[in-house]
């Protein structure tokens, strides 16, 4: 019989997880400051077990991000990086990136002034993988620079999306004009000058 405990025990740990994760979102998204007490209370769990899940503010702020980065991954997946000329590819995912960036701004935001950069790197892990593996194809066959390191492009196309997100959330930059404006710089940075 020890296994219907234990499966419900983790089901109930997994369900206090999401709402957890969910109630962090949400505070973020209304601007307001995730704590561990408003998180709980915004979950509707306790202190306690939220620092069961999350022995730090920081861990938590990093799992949000890490969901929010999972879901970029199934929005990138979708645009079939590996389908077709690299540089078409490279525009559907551009559009898909920013999709998810832009619905996800607020914790973006978040992330970029209140995780250190080695949790920032830990929480894109996934979304870099794709883009790396994009810009090896790219490199490959041609469409993509080579005069510089992989890791250089990949880091240009972060760092691009990310200020693209902050240049709209200050108002320097319309909503509408931001993905014509990624997309034109990203390729520029990325793309071989053809000589």
């Amino acid at each position: 019989m020890p296994q219907p405990a234990a499966d419900h025990r983790r089901a109930v740990a997994e369900r206090n997880v999401e709402a957890i994760l969910d109630a962090a979102e949400a505070l973020l998204e209304r601007h307001a400051e995730a704590t561990i007490a408003g998180v709980a209370a915004e979950a509707g769990v306790s202190r306690v077990t939220v620092y069961a899940h999350f022995p730090t503010r920081e861990e938590l702020l990093e799992a949000v991000v890490e969901r929010a980065v999972r879901h970029a991954s199934v929005a990138l997946d979708s645009a079939e990086p590996s389908r077709g000329p690299a540089v078409d590819a490279l525009d559907r995912v551009i559009a898909a990136g920013w999709s998810e960036l832009d619905r996800h701004s607020t914790i973006a935001d978040a992330a970029a002034k209140q995780l250190s950069p080695a949790a920032l790197t830990r929480a894109h892990r996934a979304g870099r993988q794709r883009i790396r593996e994009l810009i090896e194809r790219g490199r490959d066959d041609g469409s993509f620079r080579t005069d510089v390191p992989t890791d250089w492009l990949v880091a240009t196309f972060f760092a691009l999306m990310h200020a693209c997100g902050e240049e709209v959330r200050a108002g320097r930059l319309k909503r509408r004009a931001a993905p014509d404006a990624l997309r034109r710089t990203i390729r520029d940075a990325l793309c071989e000058r053809r000589r």
